[in-house]
């Protein structure tokens, strides 16, 4: 079972040019559609003379959260290129919008698909993917005296404190690491008077 997933934490751009057509391909970290759609918003403003911004995404460790669009391009020529150079790297929090100023000649199906996909490739070349763990999220109830002895298992276990409330009776929600989930569960089990309850998606 994977216990990571791989994925970018900073933006680049590359360029490919192709019979006077100019593809501007721009990656970025995504979480979620609406980020997605404000970063969209910003380059289709940057490039108000492109003649086309056609983009991929995938987000999420299920696989089913992804979307591509060719912008006006004939069906699949761009869209699907550019989210096949994102799964080929298997990628996930990641869009590509490629942004296309026309050079006069028209490329066809198979120049578009190739173009797409250098341009999409060639900005991924650039930018360091990272492995990040996969995390299943608990919430965890305790007395705040005990809060020492759940931060130690939280930091040695390099559990992610997503938020928590510290009062009298205290809760923390935390981001388990898959690998490490038994352990924790097993370690956070054994103090007394804490509960731990898993977080439904």
């Amino acid at each position: 079972m994977e216990t990571f997933y791989k994925t970018i934490e900073q933006a680049a751009q590359a360029e490919y040019k192709d019979r006077g057509s100019q593809f501007i391909a721009y990656a970025f970290p995504v979480n979620t559609p609406a980020d997605f759609k404000n970063r969209l918003k910003e380059l289709k403003k940057e490039h108000p003379k492109a003649n086309h911004h056609c983009f991929a995404y995938r987000i999420g460790l299920d696989g089913n959260s992804f979307r591509v669009s060719d912008d006006g391009e004939p069906s699949g020529s761009a869209g699907r290129p550019i989210l096949g150079q994102i799964d080929s790297k298997e990628l996930t929090g990641v869009a590509i919008v490629v942004v296309r100023y026309f050079g006069g000649t028209l490329l066809g199906v198979p120049g578009l698909i190739n173009a797409y996909k250098m341009a999409s490739l060639l900005v991924l070349q650039v930018i360091p993917e990272v492995q990040k763990p996969i995390l299943t999220h608990y919430t965890v109830h305790f007395n705040y005296p005990q809060l020492n002895d759940i931060m130690i298992v939280v930091k040695q276990q390099k559990c992610e404190v997503i938020k928590q409330e510290l009062q009298l009776f205290c809760s923390m929600q935390v981001g388990i690491p898959l690998a490490n989930e038994q352990e924790v569960i097993y370690r956070l089990n054994n103090l007394e008077g804490v509960t731990i309850d898993k977080q439904s998606k």
